[in-house]
Protein backbone atom coordinates (compact mmCIF):
# COMPACT_ATOMS: atom_id res chain seq x y z
CA UNK A 1 0.00 0.00 0.00
CA UNK A 2 1.68 3.59 -0.72
CA UNK A 3 1.99 6.32 2.22
CA UNK A 4 3.06 9.60 2.30
CA UNK A 5 4.34 11.58 4.85
CA UNK A 6 3.21 15.29 4.55
CA UNK A 7 6.58 15.78 6.05
CA UNK A 8 8.27 15.08 2.57
CA UNK A 9 6.02 17.38 1.15
CA UNK A 10 8.10 20.60 -0.26
CA UNK A 11 7.85 23.78 0.41
CA UNK A 12 7.06 25.65 -1.70
CA UNK A 13 4.36 23.62 -2.41
CA UNK A 14 4.37 20.83 -5.43
CA UNK A 15 1.31 20.98 -7.48
CA UNK A 16 0.86 17.84 -9.74
CA UNK A 17 -2.19 16.66 -11.84
CA UNK A 18 -3.89 13.29 -10.87
CA UNK A 19 -6.72 11.56 -12.88
CA UNK A 20 -7.86 9.64 -9.47
CA UNK A 21 -11.49 10.08 -9.30
CA UNK A 22 -12.38 12.99 -6.96
CA UNK A 23 -16.13 13.69 -6.24
CA UNK A 24 -17.45 16.05 -3.58
CA UNK A 25 -21.08 15.56 -2.39
CA UNK A 26 -23.66 17.56 -0.62
CA UNK A 27 -27.73 16.76 0.45
CA UNK A 28 -27.42 14.06 -2.56
CA UNK A 29 -25.88 15.44 -4.94
CA UNK A 30 -22.91 15.85 -6.66
CA UNK A 31 -20.89 19.68 -6.49
CA UNK A 32 -17.65 18.07 -8.45
CA UNK A 33 -16.83 15.33 -10.35
CA UNK A 34 -13.11 14.80 -12.27
CA UNK A 35 -10.61 12.40 -13.17
CA UNK A 36 -8.66 15.26 -13.97
CA UNK A 37 -7.96 17.27 -10.80
CA UNK A 38 -5.01 18.83 -9.35
CA UNK A 39 -3.23 18.02 -6.12
CA UNK A 40 -1.34 20.44 -4.25
CA UNK A 41 1.08 19.03 -1.53
CA UNK A 42 2.39 21.62 0.79
CA UNK A 43 4.28 20.56 4.14
CA UNK A 44 2.83 19.69 7.32
CA UNK A 45 -0.54 19.40 5.13
CA UNK A 46 -2.93 17.05 3.95
CA UNK A 47 -3.24 17.49 0.16
CA UNK A 48 -6.03 19.86 -1.18
CA UNK A 49 -7.28 18.44 -4.04
CA UNK A 50 -8.42 21.12 -7.16
CA UNK A 51 -11.47 20.25 -9.82
CA UNK A 52 -11.35 21.69 -13.59
CA UNK A 53 -14.16 24.55 -13.23
CA UNK A 54 -16.04 22.70 -16.17
CA UNK A 55 -16.35 19.68 -13.49
CA UNK A 56 -18.49 22.16 -10.70
CA UNK A 57 -21.87 22.34 -10.67
CA UNK A 58 -21.95 25.91 -10.13
CA UNK A 59 -25.76 26.15 -9.63
CA UNK A 60 -25.81 26.02 -6.40
CA UNK A 61 -22.77 28.02 -5.63
CA UNK A 62 -22.19 31.74 -4.93
CA UNK A 63 -19.82 34.17 -4.87
CA UNK A 64 -18.70 34.94 -1.57
CA UNK A 65 -16.92 38.46 -0.44
CA UNK A 66 -14.26 36.31 1.19
CA UNK A 67 -10.75 37.03 -0.29
CA UNK A 68 -7.34 35.37 1.59
CA UNK A 69 -3.75 35.83 0.33
CA UNK A 70 -1.08 32.75 0.05
CA UNK A 71 2.22 33.86 -0.54
CA UNK A 72 2.79 30.46 -2.56
CA UNK A 73 -0.20 30.14 -4.76
CA UNK A 74 -1.79 34.41 -4.69
CA UNK A 75 -5.07 35.50 -4.11
CA UNK A 76 -8.16 33.48 -3.27
CA UNK A 77 -11.80 34.08 -4.00
CA UNK A 78 -14.82 31.68 -2.10
CA UNK A 79 -18.19 30.32 -3.08
CA UNK A 80 -20.84 29.81 -0.34
CA UNK A 81 -23.26 27.01 -1.22
CA UNK A 82 -26.79 27.21 -1.30
CA UNK A 83 -28.28 24.59 0.76
CA UNK A 84 -31.65 23.25 1.30
CA UNK A 85 -31.17 24.21 5.14
CA UNK A 86 -29.58 27.78 4.11
CA UNK A 87 -26.40 29.16 3.13
CA UNK A 88 -23.06 27.45 3.85
CA UNK A 89 -20.47 29.82 3.91
CA UNK A 90 -17.22 29.73 2.16
CA UNK A 91 -17.17 25.78 0.68
CA UNK A 92 -15.09 26.42 -1.98
CA UNK A 93 -12.35 28.58 -3.45
CA UNK A 94 -10.19 29.09 -6.11
CA UNK A 95 -7.34 31.41 -7.45
CA UNK A 96 -7.85 33.55 -10.49
CA UNK A 97 -5.20 35.11 -11.08
CA UNK A 98 -2.20 32.25 -9.09
CA UNK A 99 1.04 32.60 -8.89
CA UNK A 100 1.49 28.93 -11.28
CA UNK A 101 -0.90 29.34 -14.25
CA UNK A 102 -1.68 25.45 -13.70
CA UNK A 103 -4.44 26.07 -10.90
CA UNK A 104 -6.37 29.06 -12.65
CA UNK A 105 -10.11 28.91 -11.44
CA UNK A 106 -9.79 25.31 -10.55
CA UNK A 107 -11.82 24.81 -7.33
CA UNK A 108 -11.10 23.06 -4.19
CA UNK A 109 -13.61 22.43 -1.40
CA UNK A 110 -13.50 21.97 2.28
CA UNK A 111 -14.42 18.32 3.07
CA UNK A 112 -15.80 19.33 6.77
CA UNK A 113 -17.91 22.01 5.12
CA UNK A 114 -20.08 19.80 2.24
CA UNK A 115 -21.10 16.16 3.31
CA UNK A 116 -18.72 13.89 1.57
CA UNK A 117 -15.58 13.94 -0.52
CA UNK A 118 -13.93 11.30 -1.89
CA UNK A 119 -10.60 10.03 -3.54
CA UNK A 120 -10.93 7.10 -5.72
CA UNK A 121 -14.09 5.66 -3.47
CA UNK A 122 -12.22 6.37 -0.81
CA UNK A 123 -13.97 8.85 1.88
CA UNK A 124 -11.78 11.46 2.98
CA UNK A 125 -11.21 13.30 6.51
CA UNK A 126 -11.36 16.95 6.95
CA UNK A 127 -8.31 18.54 8.06
CA UNK A 128 -8.85 20.10 11.37
CA UNK A 129 -9.34 23.23 11.60
CA UNK A 130 -11.28 26.31 9.78
CA UNK A 131 -8.34 27.49 7.80
CA UNK A 132 -7.20 25.06 5.49
CA UNK A 133 -8.90 22.43 3.09
CA UNK A 134 -6.46 20.12 3.39
CA UNK A 135 -8.25 16.19 2.85
CA UNK A 136 -7.11 13.31 4.87
CA UNK A 137 -7.00 10.05 3.21
CA UNK A 138 -5.80 6.39 4.98
CA UNK A 139 -2.23 6.49 3.14
CA UNK A 140 -1.13 10.16 4.10
CA UNK A 141 0.53 10.62 7.68
CA UNK A 142 0.56 13.83 9.77
CA UNK A 143 0.66 14.99 12.15
CA UNK A 144 -1.28 17.57 10.01
CA UNK A 145 -1.34 21.45 10.59
CA UNK A 146 -4.74 22.68 11.02
CA UNK A 147 -5.66 21.75 14.88
CA UNK A 148 -4.96 23.82 18.32
CA UNK A 149 -1.56 25.45 18.38
CA UNK A 150 -0.74 25.00 14.94
CA UNK A 151 -1.35 27.20 12.86
CA UNK A 152 2.45 28.82 13.81
CA UNK A 153 4.18 25.96 12.20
Amino acid sequence: MKHESVWDYPRPPAIERVDWHLVVEHAGRKLADSTRGIRILETSHPPCFYFPPDDVDFERLLPSPTRTFCEWKGQARYWHLQADGGLIEDVAWSYPDPVDDMIRDFVSFYAGRVDACFVDGERVQAQEGDFYGGWILSWVRGPFKGGPGTRGW
